[in-house]
């Protein structure tokens, strides 16, 4: 799950951001609503402990996440957070499956290629493994990534505008997986989107609006 409560972020010479309260249960959809320049990849960050909160504190399944020393805090991410970020940030020198192996580098943990293996099945993509990102389609790098995000199985997903690039038929296909496989983790799903066709597809999920650059509502 996911509790938010005070939460501000303050870049340089700037007005802070503030963050609405919200909590999301384990399992739950939450979606991150506004315009761009309104915060919502600032607040994925806090989420994910990539940037420490100004003020306030974000709960990550029980975890004070901005209370993890920078190290500590690292491998936590990389066990419990899957993130699928707009730039998916794939490294061109590695294979796709020595891509997905980085995942076990950044936990603390031994490389398990039989996991790697898996999780390419599981998407549909294992024939991909040894291929280089600039071998792939942009939706094969698109469910790479999403193995990535998956592979350890992790408590919550973040996706950073997973449709901003996609056609209907693409963006309908993205959303029921990325929501197919957060249902099979039992994971909390947070979608930071301006994209209207997000919320016709997931009506039932809670909302954050993003309203300006300087304040966001509940």
């Amino acid at each position: 799950m996911i509790d938010c409560s005070g939460l501000q972020y303050t870049y340089p010479r700037s007005e802070p951001l503030r963050f609405g309260d919200v909590t999301v249960e384990q399992g739950g959809k939450l979606l991150l609503r506004g315009p761009s320049g309104g915060g919502k990849s600032t607040w994925l960050a806090l989420a994910s402990g990539l940037l420490t909160p100004s003020a306030g504190e974000v709960l990550v399944s029980g975890q004070s996440v901005g209370a993890l020393p920078a190290a500590a805090r690292d491998r936590w991410r990389a066990r419990h957070i899957g993130f699928l970020p707009q730039k998916l940030h794939l490294s061109e020198a590695l294979s796709v499956a020595d891509n997905l192996g980085l995942v076990f580098f950044a936990a603390g943990l031994a490389l398990d290629k039989a996991a790697v293996a898996k999780t390419l099945h599981a998407l549909d993509i294992a024939a991909l493994a040894a291929r280089k990102p600039s071998q792939l389609s942009g939706g094969q790098a698109q469910r790479v990534a999403l193995a990535r995000a998956l592979l350890l199985r992790p408590s919550v997903i973040l996706a950073d505008e997973p449709t901003a690039s996609l056609d209907d038929e693409a963006c309908a296909a993205s959303l029921n997986l990325l929501s197919t496989c957060a249902s099979g983790l039992n994971a909390t799903l947070v979608i930071a989107t301006h994209d209207a066709r997000v919320l016709q597809a997931l009506p039932l999920a809670r909302q954050l609006g993003f309203n300006t650059a300087a304040q966001v509502a509940a």
